[in-house]
């Protein structure tokens, strides 16, 4: 499981090559597009409507209580209060992208039976945990999400005009495939190819809701996952994994090429996807010590706020006696991370933050 051994510095250097000549091949097909879009609005029609797939970091509860430590305490303790299912101490992304959309953040699928104007914010599709592929988790991943929703509009409760006219989509993938590759102890040489998959495997999934008719759909570049605390314990939470994150620039740099060619391919002067670079914005929170705005400050960013006590041990983590095998920090306002992966609420509201002018220009 250990990624610094998996990953030879020799294969680390042969991956950087490839990038630094891949880039310019970006560079050039990224120039051109902006240039196109520059003044634009992301949406240049009114949504009223966001549909999301993916995992944890967009999850607002639809995991099950038995899988998951984010119906347990200290999970949810900004917001709203008490556990909810959202891996935070309180709002995640998707609750950022419906801010921005102007409407409430959409209704978790598990909870769809609710019905009426409970839908009408869309719906959030997203389980902890999944990937693009069946990876560790019996949950569904996010090809099976995108069938949940087909088979909703099937049943008619949503129709086509509102998809075209008024909804959003956010796919939201933070690395649980290459969790999985490597906890199935995946060689570091087949990791390019890996990456290769799981990026072509996303952008199935772009087009089969491009096909849905959707006229915007937002996908999540990969964070830096060499920054996330997991990784970072070794350095005691002092230096991000260049190896992890020069394969996170990999994944991201595929994403941003395919993304590039289906905004080429398609037919209308706008273009459909939009990629919300959560790499930069994680980084750029990393240097700032805390949002542009100055209004949160981060100490160390990559100092988890809620840690387990002993090796094994992870948040909410309660032995058989009802001990509380974890520690939390006293204002998690003041931490960007959460646990050993997912950011607090102030965490995502600085990467928001950053992502501004992302939203905005694309």
């Amino acid at each position: 499981m250990e990624p610094r051994k998996l990953l030879s510095s020799l294969f680390y250097f042969s991956l950087l090559s490839l990038l630094s000549a891949n880039q310019q091949v970006v560079d050039s097909a990224h120039h051109h597009h902006h240039h196109h879009h520059r003044h634009r609005h992301l949406f240049d029609f009114r949504p009223s409507k966001l549909f999301v797939f993916g995992d944890s970091y967009a999850d607002t509860g639809n995991i099950g209580r038995s899988f998951a430590g984010s119906w347990k305490q200290p999970y949810g303790i900004t917001f709203p209060g008490e556990p909810a299912g959202r891996f935070s101490d309180g709002r995640v992304l998707t609750d950022y992208l419906a801010k921005f959309v102007g409407i409430k953040s959409p209704i978790p699928y598990k909870f769809r039976r609710v019905g009426g104007k409970h839908l009408r914010n869309g719906m959030n599709f997203a389980y902890g945990g999944t990937g693009v592929f069946q990876s560790t988790s019996p949950l569904p991943n996010m090809t099976t999400q995108i069938g949940f929703f087909q088979q909703l509009i099937k049943e008619g409760v949503y129709n086509s005009l509102e998809l075209q006219q008024s909804s959003v989509a956010l796919l939201v993938l933070s690395g649980n495939d290459y969790s999985a590759y490597i906890s199935k102890n995946g060689s570091s040489q087949g990791f390019p190819s890996f990456i290769t998959q799981v990026v072509n495997q996303l952008v199935l999934n772009l087009k089969m809701i491009q096909e849905l008719g959707l006229k915007k759909v937002a996908v999540t570049a990969l964070q830096p996952l060499g920054c996330l605390p997991f990784s970072t314990a070794a350095t005691s939470f002092q230096q991000c994994n260049g190896t992890e994150n020069a394969l996170v620039n990999l994944h991201n740099l595929l994403l941003q090429q395919a993304v590039a060619k289906l905004n080429n391919e398609t037919t209308n002067d706008h273009s459909t996807f939009v990629i919300l670079d959560l790499y930069t914005a994680f980084m750029t929170v990393f240097t700032n010590k805390g949002d542009h705005l100055g209004s949160t400050r981060f100490e160390n960013p990559l100092k988890p706020c809620c840690v387990g006590i002993s090796n094994g041990d992870v948040c909410g983590h309660v032995d058989e006696s009802g001990t509380k095998k974890y520690t939390v920090c006293e204002n998690p306002e003041a931490a960007f991370f959460w646990d050993t992966v997912h950011p607090t609420q102030a965490g995502w509201r600085s990467v928001y933050s950053a992502l501004q002018a992302n939203l905005q220009q694309l």
